[in-house]
């Protein structure tokens, strides 16, 4: 009885052994693959036929918050197939903060879903939902149009094209336009842990800055002696202008780097981020100067509100805001904007100009945010 069994048996191993040429059933997406005998050895084989490519014109995308900005994404055929294919669109992101080149793994592990896409099925994940959509104006069109811009949308986007065991996909970086600016605690310098940090940005309308962006203001020339925390957890410092105390002036200009701190034991400042902002940011005229109580009342009189750090800056560097009268912000700073540099109006160059965090019970004027 153990005869046919066993001879069952065989005949089912022999099919399975890899110089074997007996028929098997395979699954046909209209790729042509050679068969895993000729393959080279390790169970890999080898793509013969059509090739699936997907490209992106651009490599990098910059936009202002609050806008729409298209990722460019496109996929073809070599050599074109006769028939439409079923195709399957995914696009992930990657936080600007976990950006490096090349990519680790463990940066990959770290992507989110965006949007997946078949024919016209579509699906849109946490934050982008609702905002995200396939812009499709061309056959292979799959560039991804994000609407209403967040700060947090920095970053590197995958547009990845999968059509059976093919599998193809390109990156494209979103940059905000916008500003890095210091920030330090009213009580002083040094004080604020990561967390803090983060949340002293978030309060003035802005985020952390990343080190690209630093890197961006220091090569526009951003020159600033206190160590202040980043997104990626590290502490750095932008020096235009090497010089004693700021680390030294034998080394050569660019961002001194204290690297990966404690997130709760260190304290530092910050280097917080803000892009350009809905509403405006104006002087208030008003037949008196103000203490700053008086000045939140003020801008509420007038319909809007005390004007936050961020909302300054970001109405400074991208909107052209210029005023040469210092004046109240939400956080009890005093500061005024200038953009063309002047007697009688600070330094000899443009920037925002700070008074720091003077007694509150101090009359200056104010700036309000509609």
């Amino acid at each position: 009885m153990l005869t046919p069994l066993r001879s069952l048996l065989a005949a089912c191993l022999l099919l399975l052994l890899p110089g074997s040429q007996a028929w098997s059933p395979r699954y046909n997406n209209g790729f042509h693959y050679q068969d895993i005998s000729h393959g080279n050895g390790n169970g890999e084989i080898y793509f013969n036929g059509v090739r699936l490519l997907v490209e992106s014109p651009e490599i990098s995308v910059s936009a202002s918050r609050g806008s729409s900005v298209t990722l460019p994404c496109h996929f073809h055929y070599e050599p074109e197939p006769s028939a439409p294919r079923r195709t399957r669109v995914k696009w992930s992101w990657l936080p600007a903060n976990t950006v490096s080149a090349p990519v680790s793994l463990q940066a990959l592990a770290m992507e989110t879903e965006v949007m997946v896409a078949m024919g016209n099925r579509h699906r849109s994940y946490g934050s982008f939902k609702g905002r995200v959509r396939l812009r499709r104006s061309a056959p292979g069109d799959m560039s991804l149009v994000i609407n209403e811009l967040q700060l947090n949308d920095t970053g590197r986007y995958r547009c990845e094209v999968i059509d059976g065991l093919e599998d193809e996909s390109v990156t494209v970086d979103l940059e905000m336009r916008g500003v890095v600016f210091p920030y330090f605690s009213q009580k002083g310098r040094y004080l604020f842990n990561f967390f803090e940090a983060k949340q002293a940005c978030k309060d003035q309308e802005a985020t952390l800055a990343t080190f690209e962006q630093l890197f961006t203001a220091w090569d526009e020339g951003l020159d600033w002696c206190n160590a202040g925390w980043l997104a990626d957890g590290t502490v750095q410092y932008p020096i235009t202008a090497p010089r004693d105390g700021c680390g030294g002036d034998d080394l050569a200009p660019g961002l001194r780097n204290y690297g990966q701190r404690h997130r709760l034991l260190h304290h530092y400042d910050s280097f917080c981020f803000s892009a350009s902002v809905k509403g405006t940011v104006y002087f208030l005229k008003h037949h008196t100067k103000l203490n700053f109580t008086e000045a939140v009342q003020a801008c509420a009189s007038d319909g809007s509100q005390i004007a936050k750090v961020g909302q300054m800056y970001a109405a400074w560097r991208l909107m052209g805001l210029d005023r040469c009268d210092a004046g109240w912000l939400a956080d009890g700073s005093v500061r005024y904007p200038i953009t063309k540099a002047r007697a009688n109006c600070g330094p000899p160059k443009p920037g925002v100009r700070s008074f720091g965090f003077p007694p509150l019970s101090l009359k200056f004027a104010v700036y309000c945010y509609r």
